[in-house]
C-alpha cells in the first residue's frame, strides 16, 4: 500500500511538474555555470602573530590590572570597523576587501580560566604577497596602537571618575564630622553623666528626699488627728472658727444679741410677746442676727481681698463661739495642715525629678547607641575617603606605566595555498542532485500551500479529529460510454461499484435507523460529487427493495435528471410553485430501476431561497416522508449559498460530501462547526472519489501495473470526470 505521503506528491507532480522541471533546470544550468569557471588565480596566507606584554616594572596597582584587562581583547575588537578603515585609508584598499580577508585565532583558556597561548595569530589572504605583507604589518601595528589607546583611555576614565566622586565623598565626610559633632554637645553632659554614676547619684537622692518627706508628712498627720480629737473640728472647720472668733465685729454684735435676749428674757414674765416693747426687742435681735449673718459671710468671702474660707454661715453663733485657748489650737491645726499642703508639692515636685532622671537614664543606652552609629559611619566615610584619595595616588603613578598590552611576535610570512583543480563531472553531479532536491522541494510545497485534501487518508484523520462519523468511502468510476454532461450512475445492478453504495446505504440505515427518511446531502464546495452520490445512494436504496425518491433541491443548477433517462419537464422553470404543487408532475418514476423515483430540477430559478422555502415544496417533502421509504434530497455547496440551510428543517440528518484534492481543509473543518454547533443534525460524512482498487468483470486488475502507475491513471480518470461533475 503507497503511504499517504507519496500519494500527495504524485498529486502534487501531475499538477506542477513543469514548475518542478523548470527549478531542476535552473540549478543544474547554475551548477553548468560554475563548473565551467576558469580556475581563481594562486592565493597566498601570510601568517603573523601578537603577544600579551606589560611594563618591564610594576609600581602601581592600577597599572597591572589596566594591563590584565588589556589581555580580553576580543576578536570583534580587534577587526572593528574603525581599525579595517584606518588600515584601508593607509594602504589604499577597500576597507571591505579587508575585512573580507582578514581572520584573527584567539588562543583558548584551560578550565581555570588560563590562556593556553600567549599569542594571537593574525592571517590574511591575498593575491599578492608584498601587498599582503604591507596590510598585515599595518594592521597589527594599528592593533597595537588600539590596545595601547583602550589602556590609557581606561586610566583616564578611572581618574576622571575619582575626580568627579571625589568632592562628594568629601562633602559626606565633612557632614559626618558635623552631625557628630552635635550631637556630642548636645548629648554629651548627659551620657557622662551616666557613665559617672552622677545620673544614679541623683535618683537615690531624690528617693533619700521623699522618703524623708513622706515621714514628716506622717508626723503632721498625727498631730492633726490629736488636735481634731480634742478640739472635734476637722481642720477646714477649725480654720473658720477660728476665723469667725476672732473677728471684733461678730463678737460686738453677739455680745448685743446676748443683752437682748437677756432682757426679753427678764421682761417675758411680765410682758405678753405683743407687747411693743416685746416687739421693739424682738426686732433688735433681728436685726443684730441678720448683721451677724452678713458680716459673717463677709469674713468668709474675703470681702475681696483674700480667698473664701469654706464654711457654712448657718450656726455663726456657734461657730464663733471660740475661746481663746480653743482658739490657739484651731490656729495651730491650720499652720500644721498649711506645713502638710508645703511638704506634698515637695515630695510631688521630688518624685517629678525622680521621673525624669529616670528617663534621662533609660535613653542613655540610645544615645551611646546613635554615638556609635555616628561614628561608626563617620570612619566608614573616612575609609572611604581615604581609598579614593589612594586610588587616585595609584592611578596618577600607574600614568608612567601604561602602555600597550600587545606586542609584535612574529612578522608576516607569506605561505602559498595549493588548491585542487575543480572536478566539471562532480560539479554537475552535485547541480544534479541539488536540482532533484530542490525541483521535487518546490512541487511538494505548492501542493502543501494548496490546503486541500491530498488523500482519502488526510479527511478520514480531519473527520476523526472532530468527531465526525465516515459513513462510507465512494472509489472513482469509469465514465467511457457516458453521453456528454451524464453523470456515471450505476443503472446495472451488476456493477461493481454499487456495493460501495450500498456498505453507504447500511451505515446510514444503521446509524438513523428507521426514525431516518429525508437525508440531506450537500457539500462543502463544488465538484466534489455530491450530485452522483446521491443518485448512487438512490439505486443502491432501490435495488435494496426501498421505495426511494430523489428531489432535486439544487434549484440554482440545471437538471442532471438526463443520467436516469428522465427528460425534465420544459415549463418547470417558468412556473415552480405549480410544478411542485402537482405531485403526478414532477415525480418520475425511473425507467431502467425499480422502485426509484426523481423529482428533477426546476432550476435555474432566480428566487431559488423562496421556492424552497414555500409551502408547496413542505408539502412536496411531507407527502413524500409518507409514501417512500427514503428521501434523498440533493442540494447545492454551502460555499455558494444558504439553501441548504432553508431547506434542512424539512429533512432528518445532514450528509456531508468530501473529496480528495476538491475539498477544502479549513471549509470542511468550518462546515463541521457551523453544522454542530447549530445542532442542524449532521448524520456523519461520506469520501467520494477516493483511490480505491474495484475488481472489474474484465480481470483487469491483475495485471502487473506497478502502483505508482495506477495512482496515476486514477488521477488522470478523476480529472476527466470533473468537468462532468460540474457545480456538484
Amino acid at each position: 500500500m503507497t503511504p499517504p505521503i507519496v500519494k500527495k506528491y504524485l498529486i502534487a507532480f501531475e499538477k506542477y511538474k513543469w514548475i518542478g522541471l523548470a527549478s531542476f533546470g535552473l540549478v543544474v544550468a547554475g551548477s553548468t555555470v560554475v563548473a565551467i569557471q576558469p580556475e581563481p588565480p594562486v592565493t597566498y596566507l601570510v601568517e603573523a602573530a601578537l603577544t600579551y606584554s606589560g611594563p618591564p616594572i610594576a609600581f602601581s596597582k592600577t597599572a597591572s590590572e589596566i594591563q590584565q584587562q588589556g589581555k580580553e581583547l576580543t576578536q570583534q575588537v580587534l577587526l572593528s570597523d574603525q581599525v579595517i578603515i584606518q588600515v584601508a585609508d593607509k594602504v589604499k584598499i577597500q576597507a571591505k576587501t579587508i575585512g573580507a580577508n582578514v581572520k584573527i585565532k584567539m588562543p583558548g583558556k584551560t578550565k581555570t580560566g588560563e590562556l593556553e597561548s600567549p599569542f594571537i595569530l593574525v592571517i590574511y589572504q591575498d593575491s599578492d604577497v608584498n601587498r599582503g605583507r604591507e596590510v598585515l604589518t599595518e594592521l597589527m601595528k594599528v592593533m597595537v596602537q588600539l590596545s595601547s589607546d583602550i589602556n590609557t583611555g581606561r586610566l583616564k576614565a578611572i581618574i576622571k571618575k575619582i575626580n568627579d566622586l571625589l568632592p562628594q565623598v568629601k562633602q559626606e565626610l565633612q557632614a559626618a564630622e558635623n552631625q557628630l559633632e552635635q550631637y556630642e554637645r548636645r548629648e554629651k553632659p548627659a551620657i557622662l553623666a551616666a557613665e559617672n554614676g552622677s545620673l544614679l547619684s541623683g535618683i537615690s537622692a531624690s528617693q533619700n528626699q521623699q522618703r524623708a518627706i513622706q515621714l514628716t508628712i506622717s508626723g503632721i498627720d498625727a498631730q492633726l488627728r490629736s488636735l481634731e480629737d480634742k478640739l472635734g473640728l476637722t481642720v477646714g472647720q477649725a480654720y473658720v472658727s477660728s476665723a469667725l472668733s476672732a473677728d471684733p465685729i461678730i463678737a460686738n454684735l453677739r455680745s448685743q444679741i446676748y443683752q437682748v435676749e437677756s432682757q426679753i428674757a427678764v421682761l417675758r414674765k411680765d410682758l405678753r410677746p405683743e407687747h411693743p416693747t416685746m416687739i421693739q426687742l424682738q426686732r433688735q435681735k433681728q436685726a443684730s442676727e441678720e448683721l451677724l449673718q452678713q458680716r459673717a459671710g463677709e469674713v468668709l468671702g474675703g470681702a475681696g481681698l483674700a480667698a473664701p474660707l469654706r464654711g457654712n454661715i448657718t450656726g455663726i453663733r456657734t461657730q464663733s463661739s471660740l475661746d481663746p485657748t480653743r482658739q490657739a489650737l484651731a490656729n495651730q491645726m491650720v499652720a500644721l495642715q498649711t506645713e502638710r499642703e508645703t511638704l506634698q508639692q515637695q515630695l510631688k515636685q521630688q518624685i517629678q525629678q525622680e521621673v525624669q532622671l529616670r528617663q534621662e537614664y533609660s535613653l542613655i543606652p540610645n544615645k551611646q547607641l546613635e554615638r556609635a552609629r555616628l561614628e561608626q559611619a563617620l570612619g566608614l566615610k573616612k575609609a572611604v575617603y581615604d581609598q579614593m584619595q589612594a586610588k587616585l595616588t595609584d592611578a596618577k603613578t600607574a600614568e608612567a606605566e601604561t602602555v600597550s598590552s600587545l606586542s609584535i611576535a612574529k612578522e608576516p610570512v607569506p605561505i602559498p595555498v595549493v588548491t585542487k583543480p575543480k572536478s566539471v563531472p562532480f560539479t554537475l553531479a552535485i547541480g544534479g542532485f541539488l536540482g532533484v532536491v530542490i525541483g521535487g522541494g518546490v512541487i511538494f510545497l505548492l501542493g502543501s500551500l494548496e490546503g486541500t485534501f491530498k488523500t482519502r487518508e488526510d479527511i478520514r484523520d480531519s473527520l476523526k479529529q472532530r468527531d465526525v462519523i465516515l459513513l462510507g468511502e465512494l472509489p472513482v468510476m469509469p465514465v467511457d460510454d457516458l453521453a456528454l454532461n451524464a453523470l456515471p450512475a450505476l443503472l446495472s445492478p451488476d456493477s461493481p461499484y454499487l456495493e460501495f453504495y450500498e456498505k453507504f446505504r447500511s451505515n446510514l440505515r444503521r446509524i438513523g435507523g428507521n426514525e431516518v427518511k429525508v437525508i440531506l446531502i450537500t457539500s462543502v464546495s463544488s465538484q466534489e460529487g455530491k450530485t452522483v452520490s446521491a443518485y448512487n445512494l438512490g439505486i443502491a436504496s432501490a435495488l435494496a427493495g426501498k421505495r426511494t425518491l430523489i428531489i432535486e433541491a439544487d434549484l440554482r443548477s440545471p437538471s442532471q435528471a438526463s443520467s436516469l433517462n428522465i427528460a425534465p419537464d420544459s415549463y418547470a422553470a417558468v412556473e415552480p410553485m405549480r410544478y411542485y404543487s402537482s405531485l403526478s408532475d414532477c415525480i418520475r418514476l425511473v425507467p431502467d430501476v425499480e422502485n426509484l423515483y426523481i423529482v428533477p430540477s426546476a432550476g435555474p430559478v432566480r428566487q431559488s431561497a423562496a421556492v424552497i422555502e414555500s409551502s408547496e415544496m413542505r408539502r412536496l417533502i411531507e407527502d413524500a416522508r409518507e409514501r417512500y421509504d427514503l428521501v434523498i434530497l440533493d442540494t447545492n455547496s454551502l460555499s455558494i449559498s444558504n439553501d441548504p440551510l432553508l431547506i434542512q428543517p424539512y429533512s432528518d440528518g445532514i450528509v456531508l460530501v468530501a473529496r480528495p484534492n476538491y475539498t477544502q481543509e479549513n471549509m470542511l473543518a468550518e462546515a463541521i462547526d457551523q453544522l454542530v454547533e447549530a445542532e442542524l443534525g449532521l448524520l456523519g460524512a461520506i469520501i467520494n472519489g477516493a483511490d480505491i482498487k474495484v475488481s472489474v468483470p474484465d480481470q483487469r486488475e491483475l495485471l502487473p501495473i506497478p502502483e505508482p502507475e495506477l495512482e496515476l491513471a486514477i488521477i488522470q480518470q478523476a480529472e476527466d470526470i470533473s468537468t462532468i461533475f460540474g457545480k456538484n
